[in-house]
């Protein structure tokens, strides 16, 4: 099955949920600096879910470039994370809306879990397409990465429940360690 169409597929999901959020933003009703320093922790608030959704197309695009086919089992879990990522709006909006309280928080922390859970099942779903010595294979590895995160975000969601703040953080730490584009894929097809 030729990838292309899941690509542009996601490219397109990716795109809406992108505007999704951004529409969440709302100008000030005053036109006053203090007015927009007011807004400031929702633009924060966008601006990380911004990059999350970023880092997520960046490394769907590097993975895909290795891919040489796709199957139905693909599909569905290109699907799955998809799903978790179409839910950043959402969680993004309920923790904005109620100063960042704990379970919403805690929330946010959990569909960023999914969709980690999410690209691993899709990785995993294209090596088991590709073979076990493939150059996907060889370039993923262990992804000790991926799994590090993974528990990171399972961090960030206990933490929650003792400063909300804390568990933002462990989030932005996570969103840090993956700016840098997934450099194991990147080397096998530049």
């Amino acid at each position: 099955m030729n990838k292309g169409r899941i690509e542009a597929f996601s490219d397109g999901v990716l795109a809406i949920i992108i505007t999704i959020m951004v529409l969440e933003l709302r100008a000030p009703h005053d036109a006053t600096f203090a007015a927009l320093v007011q807004e400031g922790p929702r633009f924060l608030s966008y601006l990380l879910s911004f990059i999350y959704v970023g880092i997520y197309w960046n490394n769907h695009h590097h993975l895909f470039q290795i891919v040489k086919e796709v199957r139905g089992r693909v599909l569905w879990a290109n699907l799955h994370l998809l799903f978790w990522l179409s839910l950043v709006p959402f969680a993004t909006a309920w923790s904005d809306e109620t100063s960042f309280a704990q379970v919403p928080v805690a929330t946010y922390g959990f569909v960023l879990f999914m969709a980690s859970v999410g690209y691993y099942i899709l990785v995993r779903s294209l090596m088991a397409v590709h073979g076990k010595g493939s150059e996907l294979a060889l370039a993923v590895g262990s992804d000790r990465k991926g799994i590090f995160s993974s528990a990171l975000y399972v961090v960030g969601i206990a933490l929650t429940f003792v400063s909300p703040f804390a568990g933002l953080l462990a989030y932005v730490v996570v969103a840090f360690i993956w700016l840098v584009p997934d450099l194991r894929l990147e080397k096998r097809f530049h």
